[in-house]
C-alpha cells in the first residue's frame, strides 16, 4: 500500500489553514476540490477522486484511482454519489472550483448536496496558493537549477539548416533528459502549450489566439503557436521560452539566441528589457501594486522609443508578468488592471518582452522569489544575447 500523502504533516497543516482561512472569509462551511492542482498542492499527489475540507480543518480524500493508497484520510468511493457516507454530516453552504468544473459535474454534485447553497472556491484556491511555504520555494528552486543546466547546452545544439522546430526538438529531449516532467499545466482555458515557445525571425510577429506574451503560428491551426517550421537564417533572433516543470513545481525562463548578427534596434530592445527587469526588481518591495510595476515598465519602453514594439507588435500582450507554481499562470498577475499586491512569498515570472520586424523577438523571462528585503532571481542563465555560430 502507498500512503497518499506525501507531504510532511506540518507542511500539509500549514497549506490546509490558507484553505480554511479563505472559506471562512467566503462564508462557507466546506469545499470540496477535484482540481488536479488543488490535489496536488493538498497532497503532493495527484488522484482521481476529492479532498473535502470542513471550515474546522477536517480533510478526507475521496479516491476514486488508483487502488491501493493508503492514509488516515482516506477514504475510497465509485461515484459522486457515495460522497455524503464519507463525509458525515452535510455542509449548508460548499465551495466547489466552478473556474474549472465542467457544467455535468457541477448539476451532479448540487444534486448530491441538494441542501447546500453552493459557492466557488476557485479564488479561494488561487489565493491559498499564491505565498509559496519553504517546501514550494525549495521545489521551485531546484527546477530553476534545472532549467539553467538546460538553457546553457543550447547554443550547442544549434546545427546549420535546422528550422525552427528541429531545433526545438533538440532542446525539449536535453530538457527531458534533465528530468523535465513535460508539462505545462495551465489554469483556464486561454491557453494550450506543448512544452515551449520556440520562435525564430518574423514569426515571432504572428498573432496568436492565446494569451501568451509571444505567438507564432505554430505548425497546425489545432495549436497556432510557437514554430511553424522556418529556417532560421542569418540576422534572424531565436527566442527560447521552454518548460521548466521538473519538480511539479514550475519555473519560467525566456532567452534570447541569434544567427550571427542583428539590428542595432533589436540590440537595443533587448537591452531595454533587462534594464525594465532590473528596475522592477528594485522597484518592487512588498506592499507595491502590481499596476504600478507594468506602468513603469510602459514608460521605460516609452522613454526608450520602443513601445510599438513592445510586448508585441502586431498584437499585444498586455501584461508583464505572473505568478508561478503548480500552475504556470498563478497570482499576482503584472497588469494594468491589476488589484494585486507585491508581498512576500511570492515567485514572479517577469517577461518584458519585444517583436522587431525583420529579426523577430528579444527580451528575457526571469522567475523571482520575492522577499522581504527584495526579489531574488531563480533563473540564472546568461542574459544576453548568445550567437549560435
Amino acid at each position: 500500500m502507498k500512503q497518499l500523502l506525501l507531504l510532511d504533516k506540518d507542511e500539509q497543516l500549514l497549506r490546509v489553514d490558507r484553505v480554511v482561512k479563505g472559506m471562512k472569509a467566503a462564508g462557507l462551511d466546506a469545499v470540496l476540490l477535484a482540481d488536479n492542482a488543488s490535489k496536488y498542492y493538498l497532497t503532493s499527489r495527484v488522484y482521481a477522486g476529492y479532498i473535502y475540507i470542513t471550515s474546522g480543518g477536517k480533510v478526507i480524500c475521496a479516491v476514486q484511482r488508483p487502488v491501493e493508497l493508503n492514509g488516515p484520510e482516506v477514504a475510497y468511493i465509485r461515484k459522486p454519489e457515495e460522497l455524503p457516507s464519507v463525509i458525515g454530516v452535510m455542509p449548508r453552504s460548499l465551495g466547489l472550483e466552478l473556474d474549472t468544473m465542467s457544467y455535468n459535474n457541477v448539476e451532479r454534485l448540487k444534486a448530491v448536496f441538494p441542501d447546500a447553497t453552493i459557492g466557488n472556491a476557485s479564488a479561494i484556491m488561487r489565493v491559498a496558493r499564491e505565498i509559496k511555504t519553504d517546501t514550494e520555494v525549495e521545489m521551485i528552486r531546484e527546477s530553476g537549477v534545472r532549467q539553467e543546466r538546460v538553457y546553457r547546452r543550447v547554443p550547442h545544439l544549434y546545427r546549420e539548416g535546422m528550422t525552427d522546430i528541429e531545433f526545438q526538438v533538440e532542446i525539449e529531449r536535453t530538457s527531458r533528459l534533465e528530468g523535465c516532467l513535460g508539462q505545462f499545466r495551465i489554469s483556464g482555458d486561454t491557453m494550450e502549450l506543448f512544452m515551449g515557445n520556440i520562435i525564430a525571425g518574423d514569426n515571432a510577429d504572428a498573432p496568436s489566439p492565446y494569451d501568451f506574451a509571444m505567438g507564432g503560428a505554430g505548425m497546425s491551426p489545432s495549436l497556432p503557436v510557437g514554430a511553424n517550421g522556418s529556417e532560421i537564417k542569418p540576422g534572424m533572433t531565436v527566442m527560447v521560452d521552454v518548460n521548466g516543470n521538473y519538480t511539479g513545481y514550475m519555473t519560467d525562463m525566456t532567452r534570447v539566441f541569434s544567427l550571427g548578427d542583428i539590428s542595432p534596434e533589436a540590440l537595443k530592445a533587448h537591452e531595454c528589457s533587462r534594464r525594465i527587469h532590473r528596475e522592477l526588481a528594485a522597484m518592487g518591495r512588498p506592499g507595491t501594486e502590481a499596476r504600478a510595476l507594468y506602468e513603469r515598465a510602459l514608460e521605460i519602453a516609452r522613454e526608450e522609443g520602443l513601445e510599438h514594439l513592445f510586448m508585441g507588435h502586431r498584437q499585444h500582450a498586455r501584461f508583464i508578468g505572473h505568478g508561478v507554481g503548480i500552475e504556470i499562470n498563478e497570482l499576482p498577475v503584472i497588469a494594468p488592471r491589476s488589484r494585486d499586491v507585491i508581498a512576500p512569498g511570492q515567485v514572479i515570472a517577469l517577461e518584458p518582452k519585444f517583436v522587431v520586424p525583420g529579426t523577430g523577438a528579444v527580451g528575457i523571462e526571469n522567475t523571482y522569489l520575492v522577499t522581504s528585503g527584495g526579489w531574488t532571481c531563480l533563473t540564472n542563465a546568461p542574459e544576453e544575447i548568445i550567437s549560435l555560430r
